[in-house]
């Protein structure tokens, strides 16, 4: 029964990635890249957390925790510098829109 649970859910994971990759690599802006690689690395968290539960090896949740601790930092620091770009960019087309 174990076994069924651990396909079914790398199947899901598996099929999450592949969603995620097509978004990463066809995504129209920048923005949209970086939410898919944001997503992606939620995706691996979660397999490595689902082989953590499966096999009762604690030793890669050290690793979890630097993939998150990564993670956070850059999905802040993209936030921190992208984001007063695209809301100047929002501002420009709401002007251009009212003449």
């Amino acid at each position: 029964m174990m076994m069924i649970v651990w396909l079914v859910a790398a199947g899901m994971l598996t099929a999450a990635a592949v969603v995620t990759m097509f978004r990463l690599l066809s995504g129209p802006s920048t923005l949209d890249r970086l939410v898919a690689l944001d997503t992606l690395v939620a995706v691996t968290m979660c397999a490595i957390g689902t082989w953590a539960a499966y096999s009762l090896d604690t030793t890669v949740t050290y690793g979890l925790t630097a993939l998150a601790l990564i993670s956070f930092v850059g999905s802040v620091s993209v936030a921190r510098f992208r984001v007063p770009d695209v809301e100047k960019q929002g501002r420009q087309g709401d002007r251009s829109e009212r003449a």
